[in-house]
């Protein structure tokens, strides 16, 4: 029987259909809450923006151009404290990585609240992805400095209300830490908070930086991890 055109996708154990439109939605979330001060804030956004150009990731989000990333950007702190910089985007070449990244790098502050809520951007990000059921995988990326300390915790999140989305997480450290005298414990203890009750499933991770200005080589680490492209297969002719 001829098969041809026919995809398989190889992913540990993992069949995609043949239709699908993306490879992976991805929905990366950035604390903007009252600990982020200017020049973090600054370091978070540039650094995000200079870890999409990395030529190693933009060569791992338009290594199947027939099958493309969709790209999303938001900020989160408090509970209602969401706003999105990059709506959905599907990245189809070089150039729209460039208008991504010199989006971000021109993004204005706007005024943030004291509280983290971990959760709340956990429901915001995985509403967003739910748009993109008909893409092989669906990934959240939540980066922090804090714990989480209002609205719905992470750990009492259901595995429905995810709707299937895997969270991974960035934890920083470094500067907000010195400032107020918290040493390296403070990260240890948001770093356990991350892995025991905010990421969610199958190879769902934790990457760390020590500090803002090691965001940007964090974040090509964490991008580069969740891109690592899958085999594919044509069958047939």
């Amino acid at each position: 029987m001829a098969r041809s055109g026919l995809i398989a996708l190889i992913f540990g154990i993992y069949a995609a259909p043949s239709d699908a439109a993306c490879r992976m939605a991805l929905a990366i979330g950035l604390d903007v809450s009252h600990s982020i001060d200017a020049s973090e804030y600054r370091l978070q956004l540039d650094g995000l923006a200079a870890a999409l150009l990395s030529p190693d990731v933009e060569s791992a989000m338009l290594d199947l151009p027939d099958h493309p990333v969709r790209l999303l950007v938001f900020e989160w702190a408090g509970p209602g404290s969401q706003r999105r910089i990059i709506d959905w985007l599907v990245v189809l070449s070089a150039a729209d990585l460039a208008r991504t990244a010199a989006v971000l790098r021109e993004q204005p502050r706007f005024e943030s609240v004291s509280s983290t809520a971990i959760g709340e951007a956990i429901l915001y990000g995985s509403a967003a992805l739910s748009a993109n059921s008909n893409c092989w995988r669906r990934v959240l990326d939540l980066s922090g400095d804090g714990q989480s300390n209002a609205g719905i915790l992470p750990r009492d999140l259901s595995d429905n209300a995810l709707l299937g989305v895997i969270v991974n997480g960035l934890v920083v450290g470094g500067e907000y830490n010195t400032k107020h005298g918290l040493g390296l414990g403070n990260i240890t203890e948001v770093y356990s908070h991350y892995s025991g009750e905010v990421i969610r499933g199958p190879g769902a991770f934790v990457e760390v930086a020590a500090s803002f200005s090691e965001f940007e080589a964090a974040m090509v680490r964490k991008l580069l991890r969740e891109l690592q492209s899958p085999a594919v297969v044509r069958l047939g002719e």
